[in-house]
């Protein structure tokens, strides 16, 4: 697998805290991974390898980190219509177009966007409601939504929800309309989630008017360097994030400096998998 050198780049490995065994062995780990730059193929093959893995038992969870080359991605409840560009007008751009298993519309993912990819069994994670053990889809979106608030937050820019909505939105104020800085589309089987969620750093917003984000047209598209006036390190972003996800998911962060350190010397899968819209019986779904 190839992966080449974007502006995210690897960070050193982060050594757990000391702390007693029975409290290391009681506390849930995720190991962090950041990976360059990918290709949206690339990528979405080694997601497949990895929840594989998951699903065996012969890896833990984990947390991708990357930057995709630019692609519009049609979710399982995506309207094509909601492409307004025309194929020759991609191509030109640029910008690849697939069809995946996630859930929510159309979105496009790039250069300057910090994009994640939580590979984790929900079953190792307890719930915060006491009507279950274990986390839940929906419960696993809202934490999700909560990791961007508060990386929002560390940079100075306020963030909510929207009723009815899924994703990160901009609080409005008298001199800034409401709009989205962050979007989610994940799919659970078997309790264990691939696919993830995509914030815009220092993304080029001129990219969206090429589709009608998420679906939803009534409210504008933003990244973190058009809130702040400036661009940011996507690596101090993707720093802030890592944290915030060993937080809301009650985690320690293990950094990870390469792929063969999670997966071994093999590469992923040659070919994609077939019929990537195609639900099994056996999957436990989820469309946010």
């Amino acid at each position: 697998m190839k992966v080449s050198e974007g502006r995210l780049k690897p960070v050193p490995a982060i050594e757990i805290p000391s702390a007693p065994l029975r409290e290391i062995m009681n506390t849930a780990v995720i190991s962090v991974l950041q990976l360059g730059t990918l290709d949206y193929s690339t990528a979405l093959r080694l997601q497949q390898k990895l929840v594989d893995l998951r699903k065996q038992g012969q890896t833990g969870d984990v947390l991708l980190l990357l930057e995709h080359t630019p692609v519009i991605t049609l979710g399982r409840n995506a309207k094509v219509s909601n492409i307004l560009a025309t194929p020759e007008q991609l191509n030109r751009r640029g910008v690849e177009l697939f069809e995946c298993d996630r859930g929510g519309d159309v979105t496009f993912h790039g250069p300057g966007q910090l994009v994640a990819y939580p590979i984790f069994d929900l079953r190792a994670f307890p719930s915060s409601s006491a009507k279950r053990a274990t986390m839940g889809a929906v419960e696993y979106v809202r934490n999700l939504e909560e990791v961007l608030i508060r990386v929002c937050a560390d940079f100075a820019i306020a963030t909510e929800r929207v009723a009815g909505l899924t994703g990160v939105w901009t609080t409005p104020d008298r001199d800034k309309p409401q709009a989205k800085i962050a979007a989610i589309g994940v799919h659970i089987s078997r309790a264990v989630t691939s696919h993830g969620l995509a914030l815009n750093v220092n993304t080029d917003l001129d990219y969206f008017n090429l589709i009608v984000p998420c679906g939803i047209e009534s409210k504008p598209v933003t990244s973190m360097a058009h809130e702040l006036g400036k661009e940011l390190s996507l690596d101090a972003v993707a720093g802030s994030l890592s944290r915030h996800f060993g937080s809301v998911f009650r985690s320690q962060i293990l950094w990870l400096e390469t792929l063969d350190s999670l997966l071994g010397p093999s590469d992923p899968p040659a070919r994609l998998p077939a019929e990537l819209r195609r639900i099994h019986k056996e999957d436990d779904t989820f469309w946010a």
